[in-house]
């Protein structure tokens, strides 16, 4: 398909230009440095994952000599402490009819997707999901990202901003080679090495939480600016809200290879 060629073009960019700082990259330092930023972040992280939200997340993909941004569109409710929620994922401006995920446990059903036919549910093993796209969840896992964020390093307090209409203290961060890449394919993997190896360190992606005024992270966002760019943005609100999200039927599952599907990494 043409739009998942040149996804694949892009993200493959990064793996062959010279990568660039982001913007921002400055403003880590702080004359507070005893102060452990990046526990506030983890704890925020902590609190909000034993909750249930309403997400919604924004993937932005672009490579720099494209005037094409790439955006994904996924929306749900989903209960993190239970590891049940039920997505709807979108490809904006593509023509392509959206993916419906179910998360039940270690399985995620997904209707809508090419690799099965109309009106059936592929089911994937969720551990096992790899992803084939730079800042990326597989299956566009929320729990996935905001384990990335746990690992947050070199963090400072940037002060306050408003997220969902209500003041947030804004953090930012790094993540290192091997948290930008958990999970990846060996392909794309095999890439990002090479050119964190080209350049004798890391490849510099930039981790931004905010965190409301009852110490949940409310908005995380992962970006990279070099040879493309790559912006992943998440906003959880409406915590508490319920999550209804319950296995098919058996005999309309397919079991498939997670990542076959350009809306599911």
């Amino acid at each position: 398909m043409r739009h998942a060629h040149l996804l694949s073009t892009a993200v493959m960019l990064l793996c062959c230009t010279a990568c660039s700082g982001g913007p921002g990259g400055g403003s880590g330092e702080s004359a507070e440095e005893t102060v452990d930023h990046g526990a506030a972040v983890r704890a925020a992280i902590a609190r909000t994952s034993a909750d249930s939200a309403r997400v919604d997340e924004t993937i932005e993909m672009r490579s720099t000599d494209s005037p094409t941004t790439y955006v994904f569109a996924i929306g749900g409710a989903f209960d993190l402490a239970g590891d049940r929620g039920r997505l709807t994922v979108n490809l904006e401006d593509s023509g392509m009819d959206p993916v419906e995920e179910v998360f039940v446990g270690d399985t995620v059903y997904v209707r809508g997707s090419r690799a099965v036919g109309e009106d059936t549910w592929a089911a994937a093993d969720r551990s096992e999901a790899l992803t084939r796209y730079f800042l990326r969840s597989p299956l566009n896992d929320p729990e996935h990202l905001l384990r990335q964020m746990k690992a947050m390093r070199q963090v400072s307090n940037e002060g306050e901003e408003q997220v969902n209409d209500a003041p947030a203290v804004h953090y930012r961060g790094t993540i290192d080679h091997a948290t930008a890449t958990l999970r990846m394919t060996a392909k794309t993997k095999q890439g990002l090495d090479e050119v964190r190896e080209k350049l004798g360190d890391d490849v510099p992606v930039y981790a931004d939480v905010w965190v409301d005024g009852k110490g949940r992270a409310v908005q995380v966002r992962l970006s990279y600016f070099g040879g493309m760019k790559a912006v992943t943005t998440l906003t959880l609100s409406d915590f508490g809200t319920p999550v209804k999200a319950g296995a098919p039927p058996a005999d309309e599952v397919v079991p498939v290879t997670a990542g076959e599907d350009v809306l599911l990494a």
